[in-house]
């Protein structure tokens, strides 16, 4: 449904990002939402196209009338007028942050040929090579990569997601990652030692004729709000740095 955004004033407004659905969209719908007075509209704003979809069930489940979308400049305007239920939309985002937070992620990893595992997580599957391997070509990713990637991997979706929910516009996000053991002789056997990680030198490099400032606050947020970040920080010399060109 198209309409006049002109006829339509909007009580609250919120920016979701590229966030979907799945990755914590409904939990901040509804907690704008509650700001939103009954019979009142909410404005989100999105640049994931699967809430289109993902959206209207959603409101007539959750007892609030979507009025429709339209175009933005680069997002999509979603409208919808909140029904009576305040009571319940008070739990129902409570119980909804009790289950973020209750929530495991579950896996199960086999050993399946030579120097190779694979691992099953939700509805998918990869392939893991070796603990660490130094050799130039293999034919899966060493542990260790699995875990740097993992952690560069996060942080430009991450930077990605933060920028577009601030409305920057910020292109190529680029991150360069070395990381080090304390002692790979103690992991391999040949001698006695720390075999863990010593440091990791990670630097984002990302492109913008936006606001320098603004961008690095949503770099800082992003590093602030990282698991992994937090997690490696704690046991491992971590240096992070932001270059914008």
């Amino acid at each position: 449904m198209v309409f006049d955004i002109n006829a339509i004033t909007p009580d609250t407004v919120f920016d979701g990002g590229d966030l979907d659905c799945g990755s914590g969209l409904i939990l901040l719908i509804r907690e704008q939402m509650l700001k939103t007075p009954v019979d009142g509209i909410l404005e989100m704003r999105s640049r994931e196209p699967t809430v289109a979809d993902d959206l209207p069930p959603w409101c007539r489940m959750s007892g609030h009338a979507y009025l429709g979308t339209t175009s933005g400049d680069g997002f999509a305007r979603y409208f919808v007028r909140r029904g009576q239920g305040a009571q319940q939309d008070e739990e129902a985002l409570r119980k909804d942050k009790e289950e973020a937070k209750d929530y495991a992620w579950r896996l199960r990893a086999r050993a399946t040929g030579h120097l190779k595992s694979t691992i099953y997580s939700r509805n998918f599957s990869f392939e893991v090579g070796q603990p660490a391997s130094f050799e130039e070509r293999d034919k899966q990713p060493c542990a260790l990569e699995y875990l740097f990637g993992s952690l560069a991997g996060a942080l430009t979706t991450a930077f990605a997601t933060e920028c577009a929910r601030e409305n920057l516009e910020v292109d190529d996000i680029e991150i360069s990652l070395s990381g080090s053991l304390n002692n790979v002789l103690a992991h391999m056997g040949l001698e006695e030692g720390d075999p863990s990680i010593k440091s990791i030198e990670l630097k984002c490099f990302a492109s913008t004729f936006d606001d320098e400032g603004k961008v690095k606050a949503a770099w800082a947020r992003t590093v602030q709000r990282s698991p992994l970040v937090a997690t490696l920080a704690k046991a491992v010399d971590l240096q992070m740095k932001i270059a914008l060109v």
